[in-house]
């Protein structure tokens, strides 16, 4: 039991420093902040559903799904890298600030962000993957380290969404000006994790072909 409760803690832990509950709410909250309450509550239940199921769903099948397509968690550090610096580009240049949204919009645009890049790759990102194929297969057909594991990923997937549903009275207490600010600093942040994410990736694969 020990063993189990050793296991659960170590997967807790980890996946509450890649994921970073409370690093991820000044992100949501700029790419929320031209979205009503409730749709932007909406939209963090959705972006943490989403999350959840992806997690669970590589931490199930990861390996088999990636073993049979033939690609690596290295590709997948790339391609989250360049996606992230995407989005951190847009940050510092405050565009996803000055997003308008029509009300014939706003259904669309909250379900568009919630999934990309909200859900994937923010909550869910490449190391969080990586990190639940990897707890799965040290898990082996230990039931017990599968339920743990299972715990730990709901455990923090809650938290993030508690965070993120906190965002909007924190919104109105920091102002325009404070979010504009936090938008490009966020921003330079994003994208100092993005070239973190593409050379983690990108490193093992060049040295792979170079191996070949």
């Amino acid at each position: 039991m020990n063993e189990v409760l050793t296991y659960a803690l170590l997967a807790f832990t980890s996946f509450f420093t890649l994921i970073n509950p409370v690093g991820i709410m000044p992100v949501f909250m700029t790419m929320t902040n031209q979205l009503e309450n409730k749709e932007r509550k909406r939209t963090a239940l959705r972006a943490t559903l989403i999350a959840y199921c992806f997690l669970l769903f590589f931490a199930i099948s990861g390996q088999s799904l990636f073993k049979f397509f033939g690609i690596s968690i290295d590709s997948l550090r790339v391609v989250g890298g360049m996606i992230f610096f995407l989005v951190g580009f847009d940050m510092l240049q405050a565009r996803l600030g000055s997003v308008k949204v029509t009300k014939d919009e706003i259904h669309e645009y909250a379900r568009d962000v919630a999934i990309t890049p909200l859900a994937i790759p923010i909550i869910c990102g490449p190391g969080s993957i990586a990190n639940a194929i990897i707890l799965m297969d040290n898990a082996g057909d230990d039931p017990m380290k599968i339920g743990g594991l299972v715990l730990a990923i709901t455990g923090v997937l809650t938290i993030t969404c508690l965070s993120l549903l906190s965002a909007g009275p924190i919104m109105k207490v920091i102002g325009d000006t404070g979010n504009k600010l936090m938008l490009r600093l966020m921003g330079l942040i994003v994208m100092v994790m993005a070239v973190e994410f593409f050379f983690a990736g990108i490193g093992p694969l060049i040295k792979r072909f170079i191996d070949v």
